[in-house]
């Protein structure tokens, strides 16, 4: 039976996935697949996601070549929702950090702080 068959799609057609590094477990971004982004994901092995804002299905790492090369796909056991762990190619945020998760929040200063810095320069990639 095809994974899509086994998972459980909201009403838009979409499941959240959250990528992260297969190496050291940190999260990467979450996103979301449709029937097709994750058809392509598992025949290609790379990670394919469905922009919202653009409503199409897109590779990650489309523009920028940042790609991510599926290493493990875990379904959660409401079949609603995937970890996808991937070996990511320079980094996964669009801010130019290595993960999307790049800010803590800190509850004595009631403010976000950047963790790191920054693996490349986001305007000359985008």
């Amino acid at each position: 039976m095809p994974l899509a068959d086994m998972l459980h799609f909201d009403d838009r057609g979409l499941i959240p996935a959250i990528v992260f590094d297969a190496a050291t477990s940190q999260p990467l971004t979450l996103c979301y697949l449709d029937r097709a982004a994750l058809d392509r994901t598992l025949e290609t092995g790379l990670v394919h996601v469905f922009r919202r804002s653009r409503g199409r299905v897109m590779l990650k790492g489309e523009t920028s070549g940042h790609t991510q090369r599926v290493v493990d796909v875990l379904v959660d056991c409401e079949g609603n929702s995937l970890a996808i762990g991937v070996e990511q190619k320079v980094a996964a945020c669009h801010a130019g950090y290595y993960t999307c998760y790049y800010r803590r929040y800190d509850k004595a200063t009631d403010a976000l702080e950047a963790q790191g810095k920054p693996v490349f320069d986001p305007d000359k990639v985008y």
